[in-house]
């Protein structure tokens, strides 16, 4: 039930950060690294899992480890990209290229929540204003996975369906 509740709270407040007139810039943290830290043992390792992803993986783009941090079918909920640990590798390996994984995260980290066997990791977000370009604003971003035996099992995040680069759609499309 805690799950639930933790999942419910979590969208409820996305749903009411959407853009206002006076909408306060969403901040992050000026030390990430120590929102992934928990004193719980089991809390801990589960946001440790989360940070080398949003690290390593997403930020430093070391696929390389994936096999790591990510269990072989990792449940994709992201419409972009296929499930499987395999297909989110070549989805992400054929969009960029690896650089290196920083002593110190530059992803604009706001919260990182964990609660059983999930991690939610929030994060800020610069748009440009659809009603005037020259301007931008700050949202959050949610990313949330489930860890199972020290590795992201599954995982969901905001993304809708958008137009994809060439490289990005046959990495993405269905092996047979």
């Amino acid at each position: 039930m805690k799950k639930h509740t933790l999942l419910f709270s979590v969208i409820a407040a996305l749903l009411f950060c959407i853009p206002a007139i006076a909408q306060e810039p969403v901040v992050p943290s000026s030390n990430p690294e120590a929102l992934f830290t928990d004193p719980n043992p089991q809390l801990n390792a589960e946001k440790q899992v989360a940070l080398h992803i949003e690290r390593d993986l997403l930020e430093a783009n070391h696929w390389e480890l994936a096999d790591q941090y990510l269990t072989a079918r990792y449940i994709q909920h992201n419409p972009m990209v296929q499930s499987g640990r395999a297909p989110v590798v070549k989805f992400f390996t054929a969009m960029r290229k690896p650089t290196p994984i920083p002593e110190h995260m530059k992803t604009p980290v706001v919260a990182v929540l964990a609660n059983g066997d999930l991690v939610i990791v929030v994060t800020a977000r610069t748009l440009k204003d659809p009603n005037d370009p020259s301007k931008t604003y700050t949202t959050s971003w949610f990313d949330m996975w489930r860890i199972k035996d020290g590795k992201a099992d599954e995982h969901w995040d905001a993304a809708t369906l958008q137009a994809r680069p060439a490289a990005a759609q046959t990495a993405a499309a269905p092996s047979k």
